[in-house]
């Protein structure tokens, strides 16, 4: 079992910066891929960000040049930093892990077994 805790959300007007996190505890972090997920209102589940356990990062395109995934190991700890936040980015964003889960498969949630609580984000215009 992984149990994943996200924090960092908050209100923030656009253009701003936000860092989101996700606290990971169970199994061996480093084998697992980890990815960052987004629902708005009346929308679906969408992909924005992920990182494999080899350290590959793959990002959505309404994202890609704005936000950057990491990771810290040490920390069992995966970080999205958001930049040049947009009124569209308001979702509530969701951590997910699958071990071992593979690059081809990294933008599809239900890849992924664990999930956290998520975090609201709300960018004002």
């Amino acid at each position: 079992q992984v149990q994943l805790v996200e924090s960092g959300g908050g209100l923030m007007q656009a253009g701003a910066s936000l860092r989101l996190s996700c606290a990971a505890s169970g199994r061996t972090f480093s084998d697992y891929t980890l990815g960052w997920f987004r629902q708005a209102p009346g929308k679906d589940r969408e992909f924005v960000a992920a990182i494999t356990f080899i350290g590959g990062t793959y990002y959505a395109d309404a994202v890609k040049g704005r936000f950057t995934i990491s990771r810290d190991n040490a920390k069992n700890t995966v970080y999205l930093q958001m930049n040049s936040l947009k009124p569209e980015d308001t979702a509530v964003y969701y951590c997910a892990a699958d071990h071992l889960l593979r690059s081809r498969d990294v933008s599809t949630a239900i890849k992924y077994d664990y999930w956290g609580q998520g975090t609201q984000v709300t960018v004002s215009s």
